[in-house]
């Protein structure tokens, strides 16, 4: 693989593996650090990256061991800061912001209580919008165990929002 051929199978997942980075460390300048490293590991190792049917998956894959190596050194388990999103669609009204902020911050805060396994597959499935495949080859785990794993993390998500609901009442 020459320079020309990378950067047009490498460099397009560049944003999709920051998130995955940024996700997983919620530090901005390790998620960068990872990043090189991937891409990096990646250069390192360009001859053989012909073998992958999807480098995107792979390169996935790194980003993943590499963040959770990161997270093993530092013992920081905290996964999920969506404080910083933009909800503001110019049609809604402050009250309605409001409203959904404050369901965005539950939800994040049930997320946070979830196994790492569950966390991992539901960003990578419901942010990332990854095929049960691409997330099989990033993962290791077969498709049905993926498919048994995110309906249990969305159902305990679910409940979880259903019952700070109904304690609202």
């Amino acid at each position: 693989m020459d320079l020309q051929e990378f950067k047009t199978k490498v460099l397009p997942s560049k944003q999709k593996l920051y998130r995955l980075a940024l996700f997983m460390l919620q530090n901005k300048e390790e998620a960068e650090d990872i990043l090189q490293d991937v891409f990096l590991k990646l250069w390192t190792n360009k001859h053989k990256l012909h073998a992958y049917a999807s480098i995107e998956a792979f390169a996935m894959s790194i980003t993943k061991n590499l963040c959770l190596d990161k997270l093993k050194a530092k013992k920081n388990k905290q996964m999920v800061d969506v404080t910083d999103m933009e909800l503001n669609s110019g049609e809604q009204t402050p009250y309605q912001r409001y409203e959904l902020a404050d369901q965005v911050h539950k939800v994040q805060e049930l997320v946070k209580e979830l196994p790492e396994q569950q966390q991992l597959i539901l960003h990578l499935r419901d942010v990332e919008g990854y095929s049960y495949e691409e997330v099989e080859q990033v993962t290791g785990m077969n498709v049905n165990a993926i498919r048994v794993t995110l309906s249990r993390a969305r159902k305990s998500v679910r409940d979880g929002l259903l019952k700070m609901e109904n304690y609202a009442l």
